[in-house]
């Protein structure tokens, strides 16, 4: 089994019709969320708080800027993902089409790369890492 994110992008026109529907979509999005559970492959599910209450940290610079939300460019907001542990990128793609999303939107189907793959950094454990992240 493999795990893949799905993403969620959106548009501004895109979160604004969701907005209008706002009751209909949750439940929607419940319904796909426990077809997700009884097929034993959904691992993590978020959504995302509205753009214009964060910030971009933009490392352009010499030194790190932070810029209040909303973004420059709003073209495509990552609103939130799901992610799935399936057998197979078609499996992924086939949950992906099943999303209740508004006309417009796009899901990305993206292959999070196992424990294998990440280059280990031989001086220290995975938990020693761990601990470290968690104090940042």
């Amino acid at each position: 089994m493999s795990k893949y994110m799905l993403i969620m992008r959106g548009t501004d026109e895109t979160n604004a019709a969701m907005m209008a529907s706002i009751d209909e979509a949750m439940a929607a999005t419940r319904r796909f969320i426990e077809d997700m559970i009884k097929a034993g492959v959904l691992l993590a599910a978020e959504g995302l708080d509205d753009p214009r209450r964060g910030v971009v940290v933009d490392f352009s610079g010499e030194t790190p800027v932070v810029t209040d939300g909303p973004y420059g460019e709003t073209k495509e907001l990552f609103g939130g993902y799901f992610l799935l542990d399936v057998a197979s990128k078609q499996e992924a793609v086939e949950w992906a089409k099943r999303v209740p999303a508004v006309s417009g939107s796009k899901i990305e189907v993206r292959r999070v790369a196992g424990d294998d793959e990440v280059p280990q950094d031989s001086e220290r454990t995975v938990e020693e890492r761990a601990g470290r992240e968690s104090r940042i």
